[in-house]
């Protein structure tokens, strides 16, 4: 099994995969290696970004919020009402900060993050805008929190304390994922490799953010980017190129 990222991994700078990885993708299906997209973005923006094998792959959506391949949810691991609120008023009092809830199927902004929302279409492409929080009712799987300069600097020290109730997952520069504290790619990645019974040594995975560390922690053939957070590369087993120099496409070329 091959399990890759996407943005800042499988994908470019300018947020698309590359002719050589579709290409490879059919060699991997011919030889029964089975490839899953993990990404903390969306499903529906996943399947669009992969639309043209999206009926051969499995999807990790949301930091392992959403696990599905074709129709069959194979995992769903929602926020309780209580801690999305508890949640949103701590971002609120957090200057320069946008939450967007981040449902099953579809993503919730409130009016004030209008301004953002062309910004925001590349990672979320359903989407509804609402008047108000409270006036949504749905699973939601994960809070992300958009802020303008520095994510890390501004908006992490303020949710360090809840590591304890919420995973807390600086996914980007401008990114702070929440989800419940059993969702990670890690834990999702576990469900698929038992369904399939595979091993650490039969899977082989990408990344380059925080949001990727357990994924990367669970097997033995893991690789962090050139252009990785040094936190990802002090766990990875390997590393390779960056994103924009078609680091994933050589280690796959080297696998097939």
């Amino acid at each position: 099994m091959v399990v890759s990222d996407m943005d800042g991994t499988l994908l470019n700078s300018n947020h698309e995969v590359s002719d050589r990885f579709l290409k490879q993708f059919q060699k991997l299906k011919e030889k029964n290696i089975k490839f899953v997209a993990a990404s903390g973005r969306q499903y529906h923006s996943m399947r669009e970004k992969l639309h043209a094998i999206k009926d051969d792959i499995i999807f990790i959506a949301e930091n392992g919020g959403l696990a599905k391949e074709g129709e069959k949810e194979l995992l769903v691991n929602p926020l309780s009402k209580n801690t999305q609120l508890k949640l949103l008023q701590k971002i609120n009092s957090v200057p320069g900060t946008h939450a967007m809830l981040c449902g099953k199927y579809t993503s919730y902004f409130d009016e004030s993050s209008s301004q953002f929302l062309d910004m925001l279409k590349e990672y979320y492409s359903e989407y509804k805008v609402v008047e108000n929080f409270n006036e949504v009712d749905d699973e939601i799987l994960k809070v992300a929190v958009y802020h303008d300069t520095n994510a890390e600097k501004y908006v992490y020290p303020n949710f360090k304390d809840l590591e304890n109730e919420v995973k807390v997952k600086v996914s980007g520069r401008h990114w702070v994922d929440l989800n419940n504290i059993t969702a990670h790619k890690g834990h999702a990645l576990q469900k698929v490799m038992d369904l399939y019974n595979l091993q650490p040594n039969q899977v082989l995975a990408f990344g380059d953010y925080n949001n990727d560390i357990e994924m990367l922690s669970l097997v033995d053939y893991s690789f962090a980017m050139a252009n990785a957070h040094a936190s990802v590369k002090k766990i990875a087993t390997y590393e390779t190129k960056s994103n924009d120099a078609y680091g994933v496409e050589s280690v796959l070329e080297k696998l097939i």
